[in-house]
């Protein structure tokens, strides 16, 4: 489990690229924010949290797996993992922030999701 980064992951590095080619002014790893977003776009409130499938449990092959081994632990900090993405988002939302949730697979098929692009563009206009 040591070797397992927190940050400055592959799907991080990519996103923050893809932020810095569209000329996208974002802070990385906001503290002083519930749950840490990977990025915020402060002008236009947005929130964006990079998941790995497999740590957020999403409805992807990958995300679907369930070890062998130990099990009940995994399965357990899962979903522990779930419920706080869920609290934080609505924390977050409660503060006036849009939240944005980019998922690892759609990134290594299709890079940033053409949608949040859109959105940043328009917010900056």
């Amino acid at each position: 489990m040591r070797a397992v980064k927190s940050r400055d992951t592959g799907p991080e590095v990519r996103v923050a690229q893809r932020l810095d080619e569209l000329g996208i002014a974002h802070r990385r790893d906001a503290a002083d924010l519930p749950g840490r977003p990977d990025f915020v776009v402060d002008g236009a409130g947005i929130a964006i949290f990079v998941h790995g499938c497999w740590w957020h449990a999403h409805d992807c092959h990958r995300g679907a797996r369930t070890p062998k081994s130990n099990r009940d632990y995994w399965v357990a900090k899962i979903q522990r993992n779930r419920r706080r993405d869920r609290r934080v988002t609505r924390e977050l939302r409660a503060a006036g922030w849009s939240v944005w949730v980019v998922w690892e697979c759609r990134l290594k098929q299709s890079g940033l999701p053409s949608r949040l692009e859109g959105t940043l563009r328009e917010s900056l206009r």
